[in-house]
């Protein structure tokens, strides 16, 4: 088990940025280096449609939205190579997902300043929760299997997508699909998503499915710092719930993934550094850069290595990727609507597999919380939103209350082993 050293009043101690630095180059191989892609790949298509489709719902216009994109992504970017380097961990940073997709009717009516002003608060909010150490207090108190029926249910839906995509896509998936079966078989040790990877993409230009007027008009935009109008109204309807899918959402997700992998996660690290991102990409604009739970589920899974200690090479590579993206968002949005989604979504669910494996295996081989455990993991497969609150964090605390009322014994149990 990978572990991080005693706590330093309330930021967790890693191995620090020089054997970051120094291990980097042994660690980087096919196997990290395709899952970083991988991830960067999922992170900068389907979510980044997302956050366009927000940002144009919500009336900005296009130079606005490109200062949104640089805004999550080169923090989100930052974040994954900082964290990555110091604790030497798969963590990977990005941004919510369920946020963007819960802004554009929250922002319909507000200015972009008013906007920027409410995701600088909610990255307060955040920074606060992660000063004052409360949420690394919460993940140690909630019950594993809890947490891992959470990560489960919230991740399967990347796992049914390797059908549903085939269904949508079958020419493009299913060639996929053959080069991740057959190549790593063929060839000894060859990376099976990075074998689908490029079966995906010759397949994709064999049957002339890139859309080609996607990189038309393409002119290099600028971001821009936006001087934030502080509003109520916005706080309220927007500071508040976006906070809460960072914590309950992204951060958790991770925070499972990680424990799911035997990681010692940084939390409060990892609460703090999603709340400083949350301030400065408000500052141009953008939502809150944090802590991604999808992301990071793929950089740790085995998939980027059989050296867990290893794998964080994986989340540098996609924060790399990240920055990049980011920096030249007016030319990248292009490339992001170039590509059919089904590939992306089979190429994410393949790289999923083991990770979901190990959250069932870890979630009820106790066989204790485990009515809780199946609840949380039946509440985060729903995707229920509730109050523009995603099923992540719903699973947590249905979970949670299931196995109080049916379980408590193992609570008592849990106390006092702790004690």
């Amino acid at each position: 088990m990978s572990s991080v050293g005693e706590k330093h009043f309330l930021i967790e101690k890693g191995p620090g940025f020089r054997s970051g630095f120094s291990d980097l180059g042994k660690n980087l191989n096919t196997k990290t280096i395709t899952a970083g892609v991988v991830a960067a790949i999922f992170g900068c298509t389907g979510p980044a449609l997302i956050t366009i489709n927000a940002s144009t719902t919500a009336g900005y216009n296009t130079a606005q939205t490109v200062s949104w994109l640089f805004g999550i992504y080169v923090f989100g970017g930052l974040i994954s190579i900082i964290m990555a380097l110091y604790y030497k961990m798969p963590i990977v940073g990005a941004y919510s997902i369920p946020g963007a997709t819960m802004l554009g009717a929250a922002l319909t009516g507000f200015t972009f300043n008013e906007a920027a002003a409410s995701f600088i608060i909610a990255g307060i909010i955040v920074l606060i929760l992660g000063v004052t150490g409360l949420i690394g207090k919460v993940m140690k108190w909630l019950p594993q299997p809890i947490v891992m029926g959470m990560i489960g249910g919230c991740m399967l839906r990347f796992g049914t997508s390797i059908v549903t995509s085939t269904k949508e896509s079958p020419i493009i998936c299913s060639v996929a699909l053959l080069g991740f079966f057959i190549i790593p078989k063929l060839i000894k040790k060859f990376p099976p998503v990075l074998a689908a990877l490029i079966c995906g993409f010759i397949a994709l230009l064999i049957t002339g499915t890139v859309n080609s007027n996607a990189f038309n008009n393409m002119t290099y935009i600028p971001p821009q710092v936006v001087i934030p109008h502080f509003n109520v109204a916005t706080i309220l309807s927007v500071s508040v719930p976006l906070a809460v899918l960072v914590m309950g959402a992204e951060n958790a997700q991770a925070i499972g993934v990680l424990y799911a992998q035997s990681y010692r996660p940084p939390i409060n690290a990892m609460t703090i550094v999603s709340g400083i991102g949350g301030i400065l990409s408000g500052i141009f604009g953008a939502h809150n850069a944090n802590i991604a739970g999808p992301m990071t589920a793929i950089c740790s899974s085995e998939e980027a290595g059989e050296n867990k200690e290893g794998r964080y090479a994986a989340s540098i590579v996609d924060g790399i990727l990240f920055v990049a993206f980011g920096i030249f968002a007016s030319y990248t949005i292009g490339f992001v609507q170039a590509i059919p989604a089904s590939l992306v979504s089979i190429l994410a669910g393949l790289a999923m597999i083991n990770v979901l494996i190990n959250s069932f295996q870890e979630a009820f081989i106790t066989k204790k919380f485990k009515i809780g455990a199946f609840f949380a993991l039946i509440i985060g497969t729903s995707g229920i939103s509730i109050l523009n609150i995603g099923s992540a964090f719903w699973a947590l605390v249905g979970g949670v209350i299931i196995s109080l009322i049916c379980e408590k014994k193992d609570f008592v149990m849990k106390a006092e082993k702790v004690n």
